[in-house]
């Protein structure tokens, strides 16, 4: 089952899982700064990125794609010193990452991630380092999630019970109820019942909220539909008006901003 799982609640979890991680950036903008730890169980993403923020390579970048209640974008080479309404935002094939698709992440607010090329294209789910998002998402009720989830699960169960509970079977069923042979009516009953739980409890794409992602969505927010895409390297641990911020602003059709936001990216304690 896809159970994505966050370790902790919102600012608690910030301040228990803050010793635990080694490295710490800073990405400072016009707009205000912003402070990640990185994580050490994604190991190629956290080298990659800081060996291109020590060389300088997203300085002087663009938050280029803003889209509110959903993510800001920014780091491409491209958008350096890029004129207004120039579509930017390249990727570089030179500096992508094997996926490091974990689980206990996910994209509560804050997240720091890597974009990556479609599956079509991508099949490996490489990320591309060039540059990276932080997801701003929204908040949602508990009803929206449980919604998500039966929007997910449904066509599941409902593809292994007509795979287990054919036209035969229900006919069957019928005959020994209305007969009254209750006994033999149970006996099929509970084996189809078993076979449809067995099967869909090994079901790998199935949607199930913890209650810590549902705390997370429910009070801080994120964008759920992203999780178990993408590689989430980092979390926002100051600066969260920030992105609140950059979010907000007016972008053209391209959604980039029409005001610059320029980014430089340091290592904490290096």
């Amino acid at each position: 089952m896809l159970r994505i799982v966050l370790t902790g609640i919102p600012v608690l979890f910030f301040i228990l899982n803050t010793s635990a991680q080694s490295k710490k950036v800073r990405i400072s903008t016009n707009l205000g700064d912003m402070t990640f730890m990185l994580y050490d169980d994604t190991p190629k993403h956290r080298n990659a990125f800081l060996q291109l923020t020590r060389e300088g390579y997203y300085n002087e970048t663009l938050f280029y794609r803003v889209i509110q209640d959903f993510l800001i974008q920014g780091g491409s080479k491209s958008s350096k010193n890029a004129p207004p309404g120039k579509r930017i935002g390249y990727g570089d094939p030179d500096h992508t990452v094997d996926d490091e698709i974990l689980s206990h992440y996910f994209h509560k607010k804050g997240a720091l991630c890597a974009p990556r090329q479609p599956d079509e294209v991508n099949p490996w789910q490489q990320s591309d380092i060039s540059q990276f998002f932080i997801v701003k998402g929204s908040v949602y009720s508990s009803g929206q999630l449980d919604t998500m989830e039966l929007a997910v699960n449904r066509p599941i169960r409902n593809k292994i019970v007509n795979k287990y509970l054919t036209d035969e079977i229900r006919s069957e069923l019928q005959m020994l109820k209305e007969e009254k042979m209750v006994d033999e009516f149970r006996q099929i009953a509970d084996r189809v019942r078993n076979q449809i739980e067995t099967e869909y409890n090994l079901q790998t794409d199935v949607l199930e909220f913890s209650e810590e992602q549902r705390e997370a969505y429910t009070t801080i927010g994120g964008y759920p539909d992203l999780d178990g895409k993408y590689t989430i390297f980092g979390e926002c641990i100051s600066g969260f008006e920030t992105i609140d911020k950059i979010a907000a602003l007016k972008t053209d059709g391209n959604d980039r901003p029409f005001t610059d936001v320029i980014i430089t990216v340091t290592v904490l304690d290096d």
